[in-house]
């Protein structure tokens, strides 16, 4: 497995790893275009890819603007792997280099994601969206979990 800082000739696979998602599925792909994901990765923020054997299997993008995780999905036939906690691990270590700034996340209730959120020390602050969860992690909290 290697991690990396995600880049511009990754957006393709990316694309194909967000659409093969099983939960949080976007209702229309065509939503997020490789445009906005550019500008996520090179403008607003930082995105950072999972690679095994030449082929992305996991990616997750922070930006700075909003100051929200935009993406963190794993391909479904590598989850449970630490491939998701290893990404929000390295993210949120580059993030709070950036910013003390609070991070925050919206996820759909009663799925993994939420659990995983949850076990990895975020905050339910509220409602996103259509229903989804607003979560948050302080740069506090981040700090007292975060043992480097």
């Amino acid at each position: 497995m290697i991690f990396r800082a995600a880049k511009v000739n990754d957006i393709k696979q990316m694309q194909v790893v967000r659409n093969s998602v099983t939960e949080n599925t976007l209702s229309n792909p065509d939503l997020v275009t490789d445009e906005e994901c550019l500008a996520f990765i090179t403008k607003r923020g930082k995105g950072w890819v999972c690679e095994i054997n030449h082929q992305i299997v996991g990616f997750s993008i922070v930006d700075l603007k909003e100051k929200n995780v935009w993406a963190l999905f794993i391909s479904p036939e590598f989850k449970k792997k630490g491939i998701g906690k290893k990404l929000l691990g390295i993210m949120l270590h580059w993030y709070f280099k950036q910013t003390k700034s609070s991070l925050w996340l919206g996820t759909s209730p009663k799925t993994r994601a939420e659990t995983f959120y949850r076990k990895a020390g975020w905050t339910e602050i509220g409602t996103h969206g259509i229903g989804e969860i607003k979560f948050e992690m302080t740069y506090k909290t981040w700090k007292k979990h975060n043992r480097e």
